[in-house]
């Protein structure tokens, strides 16, 4: 029998505020996304395990496309492994609205989201945690 916990997908959508611009450009840092990782994985864990979780690590990470101050990104987690204590996460960030350039305020929903991050991360549980 096929484990209920594998293919649970968590979605997050964010606002990515001015105060994150690190770079010129107003490019935001590569670990505000892994940080929003972090948040999903830990609804992930929540809803799983009743557990916040700790994670592990990272198998993998691509840094595919530029975040920027002013867009508001679609993150995604879905449990691909479940072992006795661990669970795989695949993790993807998109930008689904992006502000417009040259403007104080206007921003464009857009019809193709941006695949700015790929990765596959690990969390565990402890053996305490109870399965819902």
């Amino acid at each position: 029998m096929s484990d209920p916990r594998l293919g649970l997908t968590v979605i997050h959508r964010r606002y990515v505020g001015y105060n994150h611009a690190h770079y010129a450009g107003n490019l935001v840092d590569g670990a505000f996304t892994l940080g929003l990782f972090g948040d999903v994985a830990t609804e992930i864990c929540i809803r799983t395990d009743s557990d916040e979780g700790l994670f592990v690590g990272y198998a993998s990470v691509e840094f595919l496309a530029p975040v920027r101050a002013g867009d508001v990104v679609e993150t995604e987690g879905t449990v691909t492994r479940v072992g006795n204590r661990s669970r795989e996460i695949t993790f993807t960030s998109r930008v689904v609205c992006r502000g417009v350039a040259g403007t104080d305020s206007a921003s464009q929903l857009l019809a193709d989201p941006i695949l700015t991050v790929r990765a596959v991360g690990t969390v565990v549980v402890p053996s305490i945690a109870t399965v819902p």
